[in-house]
């Protein structure tokens, strides 16, 4: 049983690093727990840390693990989930269990080249939404084609959220002010609010307040914190190029 819980482990860490609630990690492992027999249960979750002891008739194991960086892969998501429904529902064996993990774990990101047409097209799209024109639309595409670069570059050399918000938000703002210089556009607020919904952190707050509404206080108001300090980030990286400029570029 030992290396069931083992197993159990490795799913919940995935899940919560993949950006799963943390009340639905919390019952997930629970339901897994029991469906392979263990007799209690007692799993406390936040974002950085898991804390797991099961019991059995004779003994109890207990396990912690340190989650080191969150993120959001819903693909991956799905197929731990699918995989969670199996153990509880005892259709999966030990052997083909361990395969599934490591197949699920073999997932591979989306290729560059998908990323950068995503920024490419949602950055244009809300600048398009928000009242910006064509050109907006080509401008506000260009400068989320070089965030998806710049972000990409800064996640292997620096993962840090913090410091990539901040520095794409300096970005944002940079490419809109030099295109509103060169004349290509006079809508510069519709540029970069377009660009700047890539880097609002919707998902960490969404889940903050569902964890808070279930009742896991202590979780719901780390991430919210999180996501506050997000978006604190972005607006130091605009702030940060209108000191820069004499406090005013429009």
């Amino acid at each position: 049983m030992q290396n069931q819980f083992n197993k159990i482990m490795d799913i919940g860490e995935q899940m919560l690093i993949c950006g799963a609630e943390v009340h639905r990690v919390e019952d997930s492992m629970q339901r897994m727990c029991s469906a392979i027999g263990f007799t209690r249960t007692d799993v406390f979750i936040i974002t950085s840390s898991m804390v797991v002891t099961v019991y059995t008739e004779n003994e109890n194991f207990t396990q912690t693990r340190r989650i080191q960086s969150t993120g959001t892969n819903l693909e991956k998501l799905h197929r731990l989930n699918s995989l969670s429904r199996k153990i509880c529902e005892r259709t999966i064996g030990e052997s083909e269990l361990d395969a599934e993990i490591k197949h699920i774990n073999a997932t591979k990101q989306p290729p560059l080249w998908i990323k950068c047409l995503s920024y490419f097209v949602i950055a244009g799209a809300f600048a398009v939404f928000f009242g910006g024109g064509i050109v907006d639309f080509a401008c506000a595409a260009i400068i989320g084609l070089l965030l998806c670069l710049l972000t990409e570059l800064l996640e292997k050399a620096m993962p840090n959220k913090f410091f990539i918000k901040f520095t794409g938000s300096f970005l944002i703002t940079l490419g809109a002010y030099a295109f509103m210089r060169l004349g290509v556009t006079n809508s510069m607020d519709k540029v970069i609010i377009g660009n700047i919904m890539l880097l609002i952190p919707g998902v960490g707050v969404i889940n903050s307040l569902r964890d808070l509404l279930v009742g896991d206080s202590i979780a719901g108001l780390l991430r919210l914190i999180e996501a506050l300090l997000l978006a604190f980030s972005i607006a130091a990286g605009y702030f940060l190029f209108v000191f820069l400029m004499g406090g005013r570029i429009i």
